[in-house]
């Protein structure tokens, strides 16, 4: 069973890169008229660095008769980053989000996210969230978890593989093979995922081959501020069952699995 309950665990060799929680509600453009001052000084103290870049947006189709493309207005994204440089938050006049490269358990994400995020509700008071997801980006290297000798099919659960669970494949011949997933779940939710052996981008001087599983769970519709913890939890269990599900237990114990207490 794909989203089957399992035991949480935490992992030695986790290969997890990037995790991102991003909240999306309608423009507010206070946001854009001015800097967010009174933001950046109830968040400071844990996101003491402060950067700003404009953004130029992708232009919108305009219905004809003739149809047309018109430009938009660029976006200005603020980034306030923890001072060790591994938590980031990120605020436009649409969306906001946290991300890390040091995620270690659900608990302490969401303890990151709580403060700012009643921080940001008090100070623009969004009329709801259209979209709230979260995605987890993982990169299994074999070289990592002492294991490059065996193939991907010795890791990941042949769901996952396409022709590479095949036995009469042979991995080496395979250039190309990935498996990408829009479905609905249960409970009104949405996931978005990416499987498949793939260089990791922005870093040229890896040439290790990894697995490469990104998933993004979401909701949507008008959610209500006080229904963004709730929702969340529903994404992070969703989130838990996927991974659980794509490994095999050959790389659960590879990873060093430890029995995560709640």
């Amino acid at each position: 069973m794909l989203f089957s309950e399992y035991e949480r665990y935490q992992y030695a060799k986790p290969p997890l890169i990037e995790v991102i929680c991003q909240l999306r509600f309608p423009t507010i453009l206070s946001i854009s008229a001015k800097d967010p001052a009174e933001f950046q000084e109830a968040v400071r103290k844990h996101f003491p660095r402060y950067a700003r870049r404009q953004e130029q947006v992708p232009p919108k189709l305009k219905p004809g008769p003739p149809p047309t493309l018109e430009a938009q207005q660029p976006v200005i994204n603020h980034t306030f980053v923890s001072e060790d440089g591994r938590w980031k938050l990120n605020l436009t006049n649409s969306f906001i989000a946290l991300s890390t490269l040091r995620y270690q358990r659900w608990e302490d994400f969401a303890a990151r996210l709580d403060q700012p995020l009643a921080q940001f509700i008090q100070i623009y008071q969004p009329a709801f969230f259209q979209r709230i997801g979260l995605r987890y980006v993982n990169a299994f290297s074999r070289r990592v978890l002492g294991a490059e000798d065996l193939l991907w099919d010795d890791l990941i659960q042949p769901a996952f593989l396409g022709i590479l669970g095949e036995p009469d494949v042979v991995e080496t011949d395979v250039s190309k093979c990935a498996l990408d997933v829009e479905t609905a779940l249960a409970g009104g939710y949405r996931m978005k995922m990416h499987a498949g052996p793939g260089l990791l981008r922005g870093n040229k001087e890896d040439k290790e081959v990894k697995f490469i599983l990104d998933s993004d769970f979401s909701a949507a519709g008008d959610l209500a501020a006080d229904s963004v913890p709730a929702k969340l939890e529903d994404l992070h269990r969703y989130a838990v069952r996927l991974f659980r599900g794509a490994i095999t237990p050959q790389a659960h114990e590879a990873m060093g699995a430890v029995p995560l207490g709640e």
